[in-house]
């Protein structure tokens, strides 16, 4: 948690280093400019992805796959067309660089081996808490295991 809230904290600051550098390196209003052409050019990429994201989903549905992996090299487009729209320069550079297909799939791959992974520690630990008798024991939600068979007798204090 620490580590999001330094970066968190410590990104803006870092944004404004770089156009403060790169405002006095080619001028204020060209810095400027550019911090606008990639906030556009970030809608421009976020409106592509999702079409082509959508379409490209629908034709791997159609041939009967899952489009796992589509989808998420479609969050990888989403994403980086959120980094474009950021203002800053730092932002727009990893922007870029998730357009880039082979960053795109290598990303996507590394979100999708973690997620089956962590799949597998729920699984492992679900499998855990299930009781030894199998499926056939396990209790609605709301009622308890706990059950005591007997037989009583109701007698009148007369």
């Amino acid at each position: 948690m620490r580590p999001f809230l330094l970066l968190f904290l410590l990104f803006p600051v870092l944004e404004l280093f770089v156009f403060v550098k790169v405002a006095g390196a080619i001028g204020f209003f060209p810095a400027l400019l550019l911090i606008i052409l990639g906030s556009m050019f970030g809608v421009f990429v976020l409106r592509v992805a999702g079409l082509a994201t959508a379409l490209r989903a629908r034709e791997s549905l159609n041939r009967g796959e899952l489009p796992a992996q589509t989808m998420l090299e479609g969050l990888m487009l989403a994403l980086a067309g959120g980094l474009l729209i950021l203002p800053g320069f730092v932002s727009d550079v990893v922007g870029l660089v998730m357009l880039l297909p082979f960053t795109r799939r290598l990303l996507a791959n590394k979100m999708r081996q973690r997620a089956e992974e962590q799949a597998m520690r729920q699984r492992a630990f679900a499998d855990d808490l299930q009781p030894r008798g199998g499926p056939a024991t396990r209790q609605p939600l709301g009622r308890e295991g706990d059950v005591i068979e007997g037989e009583f007798e109701h007698r009148d204090s007369q």
